[in-house]
């Protein structure tokens, strides 16, 4: 980091190849559904902030069939990943709280996991806004993770993901951002705001329980030595979370249940 007020903070979850296959799995889950949930023009330019693996940036580019999909990316250990074969598709390295393209360049702009790990959201909403054209749309899906439950209740591990989510805020970033949604793009222009949720609903007997639980542990692996480090929670605690969600998993009356914040809103028609 350069020290900027604006620079991301440190990323909670690494890069470690562990780390990015908890990611291809947890697109591979939530992809369709965010697809569906986004309205493209036809042959509208999209641009993607936060572009991860760029799989979600190829998948749109695959079946929604925009004229261009762009996506920003900072960390170049993500960026080496993203597909490159793909018509229509590109990738860019950049900050996202200073996006390097001319105003009213997209027709539509999303984001996906990423406020939660910047700094300023209100300077990344406040260039969202800068680009798109008259009348575009932003689309935005985030976490609060504190809604998350299971059945049986699993207290070690909320015990360790109540940790996880200080550790994000210790690091400059807020697990939780996914309510402030609303505030957040009003206060940046934005118009027509809407709400909505996204459910994730996993239980015994379903394709999907293994993979949803498979990555909430993944998340605190990914941020295991940080826990531990910075005297969040011990490796003992980390490993009885751990293994209380193997137990569920083994349950077959076992279920998760979670959902992602989203909003849309739009810009100020000419």
């Amino acid at each position: 980091m350069s020290g900027s007020r604006h620079e991301v903070p440190r990323y909670i979850h690494g890069t470690a190849a562990e780390e990015q296959e908890r990611l291809k799995a947890l697109n591979a889950l939530t992809n369709p559904a965010f697809i569906e949930f986004l309205e493209i023009p036809a042959g509208g330019r999209v641009l993607e902030v936060g572009s991860g693996l760029g799989l979600l940036a190829r998948d749109v580019a695959v079946t929604s069939r925009p004229s261009l999909v762009v996506g920003v990316e900072l960390l170049s250990e993500q960026l080496e990943r993203a597909p490159r074969q793909t018509a229509g598709l590109g990738f860019v390295q950049a900050d996202a709280h200073r996006l390097p393209f001319k105003s009213g360049t997209f027709d539509l702009v999303y984001t996906r996991y990423l406020l939660e790990h910047v700094h300023a959201p209100e300077t990344v909403l406040g260039e969202v806004y800068r680009l798109l054209v008259p009348g575009g749309g932003v689309y935005l899906q985030e976490n609060n993770i504190l809604i998350n439950a299971f059945d049986p209740a699993c207290p070690a591990f909320d015990l360790v993901w109540r940790k996880f989510a200080e550790l994000q805020r210790r690091l400059g970033g807020d697990a939780e951002i996914g309510r402030r949604l609303y505030r957040l793009l009003r206060h940046s222009g934005f118009q027509d705001i809407r709400l909505t949720i996204a459910p994730e609903v996993h239980h015994a007997g379903m394709d999907t329980f293994r993979p949803w639980v498979v990555n909430l542990q993944g998340n605190i692996r990914s941020a295991e030595e940080a826990l531990v480090d910075r005297g969040f929670a011990t490796h003992k605690q980390i490993d009885d979370a751990y293994a209380e969600l193997d137990r569920l998993l083994d349950d077959p009356g076992g279920s998760a249940y979670f959902y992602w914040n989203r909003a849309t809103g739009r810009t100020r028609a000419g």
